[in-house]
């Protein structure tokens, strides 16, 4: 567990195995590296990196607004800094968002690239729907992070793991508002720019579940028409956090 010497103060997680390209996980909006857990356990025998970006977790936030381009180059920081050639990059939700745009920029770093749980040319009503809980979020409380959880977990899945519910649920708890609020609004009024996915060369696999109801399949599968080469693939009965609830068959 190490933090960066460079001005983002990156905190990470390096399971070092060899020399061959790691594999990077960047987590979404709210949580933290531990989402990845699962992922982590499963390829023990594979060089893992997880790490918390900007605001999250152990990673300090120190400007006053946010871009994109902030989590990119905190990327780019650390995996100049552990003098990586190339990864293997996996993005989760807003993670995938900041995968896109670093790939679509330092493609020629990636070994391959996984867009997961993403968000594409939301439509008018969509929009609506994100900024309104934009909005509601603003106010800190309870029951937007209870309304989160339910989006992102099947209500059968929580009922059975009460633990991983507090789990994501304490992450949600810790984050600073202020902070998380600065990131959010990044997410909630991304625009799409297909000029820039084009510039992604990497071999690209982009993930959701069936059940997402905020980047939802149809989402990705357009996306996937856009990134030259790209494979597209549906996790069944999942939702927005199924590399948790459905790691079997996420992990494969």
């Amino acid at each position: 567990m190490l933090k960066t010497s460079d001005k983002f103060e990156t905190f990470y997680k390096f399971n070092k195995i060899n020399e061959k390209s790691p594999i990077v996980f960047i987590h979404g909006i709210g949580l933290n590296n531990e989402i990845w857990d699962r992922q982590v356990n499963f390829f023990k025998s594979y060089n893992t990196i997880v790490y918390d970006i900007i605001g999250h977790g152990k990673t300090p936030l120190k400007k006053s607004q946010m871009s994109m381009k902030d989590f990119s180059n905190q990327l780019l920081e650390l995996i100049n800094e552990l003098n990586l050639k190339k990864i293997h990059l996996v993005g989760f939700s807003l993670g995938s968002l900041i995968a896109r745009d670093f790939a679509s920029s330092y493609s020629d770093r990636l070994e391959t690239l996984t867009i997961f749980g993403t968000v594409y040319k939301r439509t008018e009503d969509e929009k609506r729907v994100v900024v309104s809980r934009y909005e509601s979020m603003k106010l800190n409380k309870d029951v937007s992070k209870k309304r989160a959880l339910a989006r992102w977990f099947n209500e059968d899945f929580i009922k059975k793991n009460p633990d991983i519910y507090n789990k994501i649920y304490s992450m949600l708890e810790r984050n600073q508002h202020e902070n998380w609020l600065k990131v959010y609004k990044i997410f909630v009024y991304h625009q799409d720019d297909d000029i820039s996915i084009k510039q992604i060369k990497a071999n690209t696999l982009i993930i959701t579940g069936e059940n997402d109801i905020g980047s939802t399949p149809s989402m990705s599968k357009n996306i996937s028409k856009i990134i030259t080469g790209s494979e597209f693939k549906i996790i069944k009965k999942g939702k927005h956090l199924c590399n948790i609830e459905c790691a079997e068959n996420f992990n494969v």
